[in-house]
């Protein structure tokens, strides 16, 4: 997520998406040389007016069929790892969104928080190293483009409480318990 790279795939104007079933419904991927935007549905431009507008692809391909090379096989190889049992395989695939400083800082700050162990948002706040500035850390969240590889879903009220997620409350509360539940 560093401000001087640009990605915009492998000729400059492509990206790739793929769709993969999970048990929480399909989960969409699409990438260039990082993971520009992911989330629960099977409908690219879903994902695709959540990118950068200096980010978004000029053209979106299918990935190949067979083996998907590059961040996109990462990618995947992730999200099915990440429903194996390895809650902190998506934190490892390289991840591009651009917004500003506080933004990109409080994108950050969400792949470091780990599984099994969600923070409330005045906690995620203090973490991104403006205590008083929650309401910014909650937009951080609901702007959050690549779902699962930035956790925002780890990111729950003061009470306890789901809070917002873009793709449900349902899926939401099926991320944290089963993360709660993975050693």
């Amino acid at each position: 997520m560093t401000r001087s790279q640009p990605d915009r795939g492998a000729d400059g104007l492509t990206a790739f998406v793929a769709t993969a079933p999970t048990p929480d419904g399909p989960f969409t991927i699409i990438a260039g040389s990082h993971v520009l935007a992911s989330g629960w549905t099977a409908d690219p431009a879903d994902l695709l007016r959540l990118i950068h507008p200096r980010l978004r692809p000029e053209r979106l391909d299918e990935a190949p069929s067979g083996s998907v090379p590059g961040v996109l096989g990462q990618a995947i190889s992730a999200l099915e790892a990440y429903y194996d049992g390895e809650p902190g395989a998506p934190g490892q695939v390289p991840v591009l969104q651009r917004s500003g400083p506080f933004r990109e800082r409080a994108w950050e700050v969400l792949r470091g928080i780990g599984p099994g162990h969600p923070v409330s948002y005045a906690e995620y706040a203090a973490l991104c190293g403006s205590p008083r500035a929650v309401r910014a850390a909650a937009g951080a969240c609901a702007f959050n483009a690549a779902a699962l590889f930035v956790p925002c879903h780890r990111v729950t009220r003061a009470d306890g409480s789901l809070g917002g997620f873009r793709y449900g409350p349902a899926t939401k509360e099926s991320l944290l318990a089963r993360e709660a539940a993975m050693p």
